[in-house]
This record gives structure tokens, sequence and C-alpha cells, in this order.
């Protein structure tokens, strides 16, 4: 088990290099001058001349990724240009509210999708198996940006008992509640269905047939035995959701006002601030390598022949 997970984190440290060197050259790709953005209307020739180079953006690139992530090995992600602050405050700052949105998000996806999937399999072709569907299909289709914004219109307006922007400096736990049921609906679908394929392929085969022979409970044989060998297909979409609930975070932490690392990253784009962005950039990589990671470790715990 020790030397597959070692395996399996070597494996990830050649990813997490090309992912940050092909990330730092797409940053410097973006048109513009970060220099000129910081200057704004003061912009002078000589003085951005200097800042160039006190930042070394007048080095090659090759020279700058070298630097950039010497520095960041050691927990250094340099300063941001435009808010003058350290990037590792401002993320000790805001990745709280970030941390809980995605776990927010998992948990709402997970309770609703497992058990609808799951009465959905063993319901099949009945009325609540066609809601969920449907249901399912809608979920899946509506972008994440357009839930939030129902949610905001629909409960947070009309009854006032959530808040329409601010974080759980302001407003606790409270302000996470929309956001998180917004970003775990379309994972909820998602879970949902890949729920129900996995349990109807299981429970066509002989052994829960020699299961209910045998005079089991039709629940010890659905969530003893199809369950367990049904749940790792679900354990797949779960993590590469947790990835991808990154991307949904931006837009989710965007209409909802909330101060967390995608609202950041989206703010630091537009400023071209480099080191906010490439930051943000090698940490969305980590977290997407190392939520496959520990979907490889689930996957050994579950069915521990998958290591062989």
């Amino acid at each position: 088990m020790i030397g597959y997970i070692f395996k399996r984190c070597l494996f990830a440290v050649p990813v997490i290099v090309v992912s940050s060197i092909l990330a730092f050259m797409f940053i410097h790709a973006i048109p513009g001058d970060p220099v000129k953005v910081m200057l704004g209307n003061n912009y002078d020739p000589q003085l951005a001349t200097h800042i160039r180079h006190n930042l070394h953006l007048d080095e090659s690139l090759i020279s700058q990724y070298l630097k950039w992530m010497g520095n960041a090995i050691r927990g250094d992600f340099g300063r941001s240009y435009v808010m003058q602050s350290n990037v590792s405050e401002l993320f000790v700052e805001r990745a709280p509210t970030t941390i809980l949105l995605a776990i927010g998000s998992i948990l709402v996806g997970m309770l609703i999708g497992i058990p609808a999937g799951i009465i959905s399999a063993t319901k099949k072709d009945t009325l609540f198996d066609t809601l969920s569907r449907v249901i399912s299909m809608i979920g899946v289709s509506m972008p994440v940006f357009w839930i939030g914004l129902l949610m905001l219109i629909w409960i947070a307006l009309k009854t006032g008992i959530f808040p329409t922007s601010g974080g759980i400096g302001e407003y606790g736990l409270k302000s996470m509640v929309l956001p998180s049921v917004s970003l775990g609906i379309t994972m909820s679908a998602i879970i949902m269905r890949i729920t129900r394929s996995s349990m109807l392929e299981e429970l066509r085969l002989d052994y829960v047939q020699t299961a209910r022979a045998k005079g089991l409970h039709e629940n010890v044989v659905i969530y003893k035995h199809v369950l367990k060998n049904a749940i790792s297909p679900v354990i797949t979409i779960i993590g590469i959701q947790l990835g991808y609930l990154l991307g949904g975070a931006v837009l989710t932490e965007t209409v909802f006002n909330l101060p967390g690392l995608g609202r950041l990253f989206v703010n630091a784009l537009h400023s071209l601030d480099y080191p906010v962005v490439q930051a943000c950039f090698l940490l969305f990589v980590v977290i997407f390598v190392f939520a496959n990671l520990l979907v490889d470790i689930c996957y050994v715990i579950v069915d521990p022949r998958i290591k062989l």
C-alpha cells in the first residue's frame, strides 16, 4: 500500500512540473504589459524600465521561470504587483473561503446524487427514475453561473435569509450555503447518473441473484454488496469533479462576490498580476493532481485488487 502511494506520488511530480511550465508560458503570452497596468496614467518610460528590471521582467522566460519555481519550492510565490502583498499571505487570507465552498459543494453533490442514483437504479423505469433522469439532465445542462444567479434572485433577494454577497468574515457559514448548493447541484446531477448506471450494471450480475436466493435482506444486498462494488466509478467522478470545482469556484465566487481564490485569480488575470496568476495556476494544478492521487488511494481501499 505504501509503495503504491509512493509510486503514484512520483508520477505526480513531472505532471506538476510540466503543467507549471506550460502555465508560465501561456501567462506571459497574454497580450499586455503589467508595468503599464501598474503605472496607469502615470506611465513614464524610465520608471517603467526601472520597475521592469526590479521585477526581472527584462530577463528571458527561462530565467524568470527558474527563479520563480526556485522561490515557489521554498514557499515564496512573490509579491502581488497590484495589491502589494505577499502572494502567500493572500492565499492564507482567501483559501478558507474556497476550501469551504469546495467541501460544501462536494457534500451537496454526494448527499443528493448518491441516494438519488441508488433509488433510481433500484426503482428502474418508475416515475421516480424518470423524474430523476430528467432533473439530472437539466442540472448537467445548466451553467454554474446561471444556477448561482437564479439562487440570488429566487432565494437571496426574495427571502432575505441568505446574503447576496460577502464572505464568512461578514456573515459566517450562512454566506456559503447558496454558493455551495449552486455549485453542488451540477455535481449531484453527474454523480446521480454515474451511480445509477453503475448500480444497474452490478444488479444484472449473478452474485446479486445468489445473495437474494440466500435470503439476505434487500437492503443488505443493495448497500453491502452492490453499492460496494459499484462505488469505484462514483469515486472517479467525485475526484475529477473536485478538480473541475476550481473552474466552477471562479464563476461562483464572482457571482456571489466571495473573497476566495477564484475571484482573486480572475482579478489578477485582468490586471496582469503575474505572481498571483502563476501561483493560482500552480495551486490549481497541485490540487487537481492530488485529487486524482486521492482517488487512486481510495480505489485501493475499496478494491485491493487494483494495486496488483
